[in-house]
């Protein structure tokens, strides 16, 4: 039924820029909020960005601030994330989800629909 497809990765020198995006199906993308959620080799999924469904308010997790930002455009169901300076620390598969409200949240819990994933890489 939902449906989210992530696009736009690939690997990267450090310090070079990426953009992701992400595709939602069905007409109400527009009602929720959105985040990006990252998974390294071996560790754990961790929150990167928020968006709220009117894309008023983000949140982003502290490594990243600086350095990233998310934006949305409803009109395309479009999720975005601009990543600039990578380091090989960012290497990670990149998720883009789906929140249960209108309002930013970093929990994995209060998410709901979920991509498969595209790899960033960021090589020395």
């Amino acid at each position: 039924q939902v449906r989210l497809v992530e696009s736009g990765g690939g690997l990267v020198q450090a310090g070079g820029s990426l953009n992701v995006s992400c595709v939602v199906s069905g007409r109400t993308f527009s009602r929720y909020a959105m985040g990006w959620f990252r998974q390294a080799p071996g560790k754990e999924r961790e929150f990167v960005a928020a968006i709220s469904w009117q894309g008023v308010n983000t949140k982003y997790t502290d490594s990243v601030k600086g350095r990233f930002t998310i934006s949305r455009d409803n009109a395309k169901n479009t999720l975005y994330l601009q990543m600039n300076n990578l380091s090989a620390e960012d290497t990670a598969v990149y998720y883009c989800a789906r929140g249960r409200y209108t309002v930013v949240a970093d929990s994995a819990d209060d998410f709901t629909a979920w991509g498969q994933g595209t790899q960033v890489t960021v090589s020395s």
